[in-house]
């Protein structure tokens, strides 16, 4: 089978990646999503917030989903459910198994990888203790309360302050559970300011920054936790423990993007995201394979999710039609620096770019009254005060077409400073 562009997933980034892809003119998009709805994670949000900047209203995550698939199906795109990519080749050659077709091979022109991502476990964490019932990741506990009707528990601890598990100590209160504590390693934050805010402190659950669980007790369900206190390296500080009956233990230490596929096609991974490095038209060092969305790097908005997605899909289909120029003509490296943690895109060809080019990241630490920097080469041409940054908000830079074309230098610098 042939195809022009393949979209591997139907959450946000597969749905808008496919209707950008078809509204730019090509119509020969075919995306397969292992689950049984399109939609993805935004199936069991059912949380608002999603859509103030793509909407200008507030949605729920299924309402989010539902525009999109509504834009899907008025375009006519057709889609694959409960079909399972097992393999993509360097040569573009998609292995995908069903029920309904069996193992087929596509042959595609491009592919867009839009698999987002999946949760860190409880294996990754190196807790002490028995492997009790009673330790879900927040996720799972997610989709357990709002899509099959089931309640994790009623004595909670929730270890990680990602969004997910912010959200999550709030939807358990509404149930009935009683959230003890959210415990983070970290000093800081790893969620939305404005979740803490809504989650945590209008329901009075304390959270302890600083804090890890270090032994998890019981041996058939889960009795109890023990969180100690940690040093600036991380170690718990002995004579710190404090002991929690619960039974139930949420996990929301992390989202790591999904990129098994990607690595068996031979895509170039960063080892700060675990995504793809991508270009200006986020496309990876394999011509004619495209990211966007979590697999790419980890979101705080789906609105980016799908504003990003949109970039790509317009991408694959000039790639596909030809359109775009094969000389790669010169290069500019955007160099993250200071605090900076990375940058997506991490590459530009300024003739391949459009007018203005959103570039985001994420910081390493919490950075109060501080300075945004941009530098082309040695000459600092942006410089923006910021009240301040967190790893927990995704932040952005907009560089123009017209300040790089020409450019006699080959790497812009994005970095904090003091002053």
């Amino acid at each position: 089978m042939k195809r022009n562009i393949v979209i591997i997933g139907g959450g946000p980034a597969g749905l808008a990646a496919a209707a950008a892809a078809v509204e730019a003119g090509e119509k020969d998009v075919l995306i397969l999503e292992r689950d049984n709805h399109l939609g993805g994670i935004l199936n069991q949000c059912i949380h608002n917030g999603f859509g103030l900047h793509t909407f200008k209203e507030e949605l729920t995550g299924p309402e989010y989903a539902a525009r999109f698939e509504q834009r899907v199906h008025e375009l006519g795109i057709e889609y694959k459910l409960g079909t399972m990519v097992l393999s993509i080749s360097p040569e573009k050659v998609v292995t995908a198994v069903s029920k309904e077709d069996g193992l087929v091979n596509i042959e595609a022109k491009a592919i867009i990888l839009a698999m987002g991502c999946r949760e860190r476990s409880r294996g990754a964490l190196n807790i002490p203790g028995f492997r009790p019932a009673g330790v879900f990741s927040a996720g799972t506990a997610q989709r357990l309360v709002n899509m099959e009707g089931y309640m994790p528990g009623k004595e909670v601890v929730i270890l990680g302050s990602g969004d997910i598990g912010l959200i999550m100590a709030r939807r358990m209160t509404f149930e009935g559970a009683k959230v003890h504590v959210v415990a983070e390693l970290q000093p800081y934050s790893g969620g939305l300011k404005r979740n803490i805010v809504q989650c945590l402190d209008d329901y009075g659950i304390p959270l302890k920054l600083s804090h890890t669980v270090t032994e998890i007790h019981g041996k058939e369900r889960v009795t109890g936790v023990t969180i100690s206190k940690v040093d600036e390296n991380f170690k718990p500080i002995p004579g710190t423990e404090e002991y929690y009956s619960c039974d139930t233990l949420l996990l929301s230490v992390g989202l790591l993007p999904e990129n098994e596929l990607s690595t068996g096609a031979g895509v170039q991974l960063s080892r700060v995201t675990n995504g793809p490095e991508v270009n200006e038209s986020l496309m990876t060092n394999i011509p004619g394979v495209f990211a966007c969305g979590n697999v790419l790097h980890v979101h705080d908005l789906v609105d980016y999710v799908s504003e990003e997605a949109a970039a790509a899909g317009r991408a694959a289909a000039q790639y596909v039609s030809g359109d775009e120029a094969q000389e790669e003509g010169k290069v500019i490296t955007l160099k993250p620096t200071g605090g900076v943690r990375y940058t997506v895109p991490s590459t530009i060809r300024p003739e391949h770019m459009a007018d203005l080019l959103t570039v985001r990241f994420r910081v390493g630490n919490v950075y109060k009254n501080c300075y945004l920097s941009v530098y082309f080469g040695d000459e600092r041409v942006q410089h923006r005060k910021k009240q301040v940054m967190a790893p927990g908000e995704m932040e952005q830079v907009i560089l123009k077409k017209a300040d790089l074309l020409n450019a006699g230098f080959d790497t812009v610098t994005i970095t904090i400073e003091e002053e």
